[in-house]
C-alpha cells in the first residue's frame, strides 16, 4: 500500500461528515428562524413612490413592519399598513387606514379637478385606505373598501437616512450613471 492510501486511510471521515453535517444543520435552522421572523413577526420594506408623500420619500424608505399587529387586529386609523394591493395581488402597498368597519368616511372624489365628495359607510371586516398624497395615490376612492384580511403588516418605524444610505452605498463605477445631486428627496442621476 502507497503512502497516499495509507494517509487518506488514517483520516477520521467520519467525525469530519458528522460535523459537516451538524454545522450545515445549523445554518438551515438559523435560515429558518429568519424566515419565520420575518414571515410572521418583523421585517423590513423598501417604500418607494409619491402616494405616501410627504410622509414618506418619494426615493425611498425603509420601514419596520410589525406583522403580528395585523393578525390580532390591532390597526386602527391612523395607522400606515402594508397591504395586498387589491388591483395586483403580486403587489404589496403602503397605505394609511383611514376609516374602519362602521365608520363613515368622506373623501373628494376628483381632487385635482373638482371639490365634489362621497360619502361611504365601510362594511363588517373592510378598511378605508388613502395615500397621504391624493393627488398620486390609487387607493380605496378608486377601488372601494379593502377586505382587513389584505393587510398583512403596520408600519412602526421608518429610516429614510438607511434606503439613502443603501442607494449612495452602490459601486458607481459598475454602471453608466452617478448621483449628481439631490433635491427634494429625489434622486437626479447624470447619464454619462
Amino acid at each position: 500500500m502507497s503512502g497516499f492510501a495509507r494517509r487518506l486511510g488514517g483520516i477520521p471521515w467520519r467525525e469530519i461528515a458528522g460535523e459537516a453535517f451538524s454545522r450545515v444543520f445549523l445554518v438551515a435552522q438559523a435560515f429558518c428562524a429568519v424566515h419565520v421572523v420575518n414571515a410572521h413577526v418583523c421585517s423590513f420594506a423598501l417604500v418607494m413612490g409619491p402616494s405616501m408623500l410627504p410622509a414618506m420619500n418619494l426615493a425611498g424608505d425603509v420601514v419596520a413592519v410589525d406583522r403580528v399587529s395585523a393578525r390580532l387586529g390591532r390597526v386602527a386609523s391612523g395607522d400606515a399598513v402594508l397591504l395586498v394591493s387589491p388591483e395586483d395581488p403580486r403587489k404589496a402597498v403602503v397605505k394609511r387606514v383611514v376609516g374602519m368597519e362602521g365608520d363613515a368616511v368622506t373623501f373628494l372624489v376628483d381632487p385635482g379637478n373638482s371639490d365634489a365628495s362621497k360619502t361611504v359607510v365601510v362594511p363588517q371586516g373592510h378598511v378605508w385606505v388613502q395615500g397621504d398624497n391624493i393627488y398620486a395615490s390609487r387607493d380605496s376612492r378608486q377601488f372601494g373598501p379593502v377586505p382587513y384580511g389584505l393587510i398583512t403588516g403596520k408600519i412602526f418605524c421608518r429610516n429614510p437616512g438607511l434606503s439613502l444610505y443603501l442607494y449612495l452605498s452602490e459601486p458607481t463605477f459598475f454602471y453608466p450613471f452617478a448621483p449628481e445631486f439631490i433635491e427634494d428627496g429625489l434622486h437626479i442621476l447624470r447619464f454619462l
